[in-house]
């Protein structure tokens, strides 16, 4: 008898609740994604494509709520995460004219050197697209290689990017400016100030961005410095165009945020 053997050729698709079959279908297509399967009843079952892996959908459990975003998870680990963040935001302003960044659905930001993202779809799943070479460890409070505010910069690091938490990166560099401020390095205080900068920006704070411009046009900074700093700058600026809306789109009849 010849014994049996497993071999390494898997597939795995995860299948995640749905709340609204015309809903998920509508925001999916709109992305580029194909519709392998559908079926509304005698139950619902909804298979999509895009690219090279599948998603499934099906009957959400008693009691769902999209708001949560606790629905379910899937994560797509990726050579380099850049250009699929790319294609939703292209995807995303064609259909909508503008890129969904808050609320449900949504498509969270990315930075350059970002190793993941977080396709949010009509039901609360998240799509995380996560980029193979990513380090294995975080370290939740910032490196413990750093001190004071360049550890505080870290931590805030790890909040944008791996949790999405834009308000404890805020908090985070907020209190670390103002117990460390006095006696960090310029540069320190200036990357601080960026990145306060940036997530005033991200969260519609604007009571102190004056303020902190002020305080940044003041510090003497190296030529290399400088160019540092510029570069956090420049994600301000990366931001605000990644969320701009295009008029003639909307004139044409594109879709809003929901």
């Amino acid at each position: 008898m010849t014994e049996s053997v497993i071999r390494a050729s898997e597939t795995t698709v995860p299948v995640l609740p749905c709340a609204d079959a015309e809903e998920t279908l509508a925001f999916y297509q709109a992305l580029g994604f194909t519709v392998a399967y559908k079926q509304t009843r005698p139950y619902l079952y909804l298979a999509l494509e895009w690219s090279g892996f599948g998603v499934h959908f099906g009957r959400p459990p008693k009691g769902h709520d999209p708001a949560r975003e606790d629905g379910g998870c899937c994560l797509i680990m990726v050579d380099e995460v850049a250009p699929y963040h790319a294609a939703f935001t292209q995807a995303m302003r064609a259909a909508y004219g503008k890129v969904l960044a808050k609320g449900v659905p949504r498509l969270t930001r990315f930075r350059s050197g970002q190793t993941r993202f977080t396709l949010v779809d009509p039901s609360g799943n998240s799509l995380i697209f996560i980029q193979r070479d990513e380090p294995a460890e975080l370290e939740y409070g910032g490196s413990e290689k750093l001190q004071g505010l360049a550890r505080a910069l870290d931590n805030a690091r790890i909040f944008r990017e791996f949790k999405n938490d834009d308000r404890a990166a805020f908090r985070a560099v907020s209190s670390a400016l103002r117990r460390h401020g006095g006696t960090a390095p310029d540069l320190d205080r200036a990357l601080a100030l960026a990145t306060l900068i940036e997530l005033a920006t991200v969260l519609n704070e604007q009571d102190h961005l004056d303020t902190w411009i002020g305080e940044l046009e003041k510090i003497r900074l190296t030529e290399a410095e400088r160019a540092r700093v510029a570069a956090e700058l420049g994600h301000v600026g990366d931001l605000t165009q990644w969320l701009a809306e295009r008029g003639p789109q909307q004139e044409r009849g594109g879709g809003s945020a929901q």
